[in-house]
């Protein structure tokens, strides 16, 4: 893998960045896509001299799955992790799967109603009808 767009700069999110940015033979190239870009901004000035990973900043809506595919498309990375906020995954997941990038998430995605299975039922569907495997695991 060279390029990947992360998703989300709060803080688990940076640790995550540093982590990657430590590993520039497998993660040559980074985005770093948030709400607020100032913060993207701050993290690539404090890792820059750090890393050889090449990072790049953008602001990103991660409730619009029309705003996440765009990104994607225009960056076109080779995965997409997702640091972002748990309520974002589906956005997120959906806009992985209409442009075909592999979809990496760290969050667990919790519907408003998790005793109705329907939810689950059409994600697991439609995961499975694109080649991709979905698991929500409530135990």
């Amino acid at each position: 893998m060279s390029r990947l767009l992360v998703i989300g700069c709060g803080g688990v999110a940076q640790v995550a960045i540093s982590k990657i940015c430590q590993d520039s033979e497998t993660f040559t190239e980074i985005m770093i896509a948030s709400r607020t870009k100032s913060k993207c901004d701050d993290l690539k000035a404090k890792l820059e001299g750090k890393t050889s990973t090449k990072i790049e900043t953008a602001a990103l809506d991660a409730d619009k799955v029309e705003e996440v595919i765009v990104l994607i498309e225009s960056y076109k990375p080779e995965a997409v992790l997702n640091v972002a906020l748990p309520y974002q995954d589906l956005t997120i997941m959906d806009a992985c799967l209409a442009t075909g990038v592999h979809y990496i998430d760290t969050a667990n995605y919790e519907a408003e109603d998790t005793e109705d299975p329907e939810w689950r039922a059409i994600y697991e569907k439609r995961c499975k009808e694109l080649g991709f495997t979905a698991y929500f695991d409530y135990s």
